[in-house]
């Protein structure tokens, strides 16, 4: 008896078990889930802030992290087209599945940008349902959490409570942080801009900042010096102050143009841990804004 009482006593003082595991294919929405879930989940990103999403393998640790997860998060709208359909297929876990309540998208919690009115591949790597890359837009951000709580909580009812009052908690801070960043950054609306890829288009609309030209020829397609001579000739006739670049892309495209058009090429983080300083979704935003007006002031 005394043996069943201490074995009793061992399993109470054990920490409870997560309520949810998360498999979380770029890190903002592993940082989201963590607002929302705290100590409730567990996360692995199948990403760092350091990695282009469209170029991930489908690895073995990837297929055994997503073979355990009871919710799979992910952007969607095409952007892990080239890896995560062959994760889910060979995780083989019913949970994760499209269609079921342990699958969600991102993307389709808010509106798409430049969605084409025709697909040719011929024009590189275009996404049929429009730029995915909506996690630089705060607003995006507010309206994928209100929607991914409710999944959590679908998914573990013992949960809800804990989900909701930290959506609340999470909504009133977010609100409050958007209003202070917008007001920070009213010295960069209507900037002209040129950008390396599409990763910054949900960014310049929230902003205001103009989009003149993209180092890229193509979606996807690494620019030529052929291409860059003709940005630069471009340039003359619609300047722009910045170049923009997220930290994990090349730098020497934009380097170059930025030291003979004699503008500023500024690197940003394009996700949390895109920067030692974006340690979560608050400080992203905090750091792509100093580094703008940073870059601003010299333009």
């Amino acid at each position: 008896m005394l043996r069943i009482v201490l074995l009793l006593l061992a399993l109470t003082a054990l920490p409870a078990r997560a309520g949810l595991s998360v498999f979380a294919c770029e890190p903002e929405w592993g940082a989201l889930v963590r607002e929302l879930g705290g100590e409730r989940v567990t996360v692995y990103e199948a990403t760092s802030g350091l990695m282009d999403p469209h170029r991930i393998e489908a690895r073995p640790s990837l297929i055994a992290r997503a073979r355990n997860a009871d919710l799979l998060l992910c952007t969607g709208a095409d952007l892990e087209v080239g890896w995560l359909p062959l994760v889910i297929r060979q995780a083989a876990n019913p949970r994760i599945q499209p269609g079921q309540p342990g699958y969600f998208e991102a993307a389709r919690q808010v509106n798409l940008l430049e969605v084409p009115s025709r697909i040719d591949r011929a024009e590189g790597d275009v996404h049929p349902l429009g730029n995915p890359h909506i996690q630089l837009d705060p607003r995006n951000i507010l309206r994928v959490a209100e929607a991914l709580a409710v999944r959590m909580g679908e998914l573990d009812a013992a949960g809800r409570g804990l989900y909701e009052t930290r959506l609340t908690d999470f909504r009133q801070r977010w609100l409050k942080a958007i209003t202070n960043w917008e007001r920070q950054a009213l010295p960069l609306r209507g900037v002209a801009v040129v950008v390396h890829h599409k990763v910054f288009t949900y960014l310049l609309h929230w902003l205001g900042m103009q989009e003149v030209a993209a180092l890229e020829p193509k979606p996807g397609i690494e620019p030529s010096a052929a291409h860059l001579g003709r940005v630069l000739e471009g340039l003359r006739q619609q300047p722009a102050r910045l170049i923009l670049r997220a930290t994990y892309q090349d730098e020497r495209a934009a380097d170059w143009l930025g030291s003979r058009a004699h503008i500023p090429a500024v690197a940003l983080p394009a996700t949390v841990g895109g920067s030692p300083q974006a340690r979560d979704l608050t400080s992203l935003f905090d750091d792509i804004l100093r580094r703008l007006l940073a870059a601003g002031s010299q333009g």
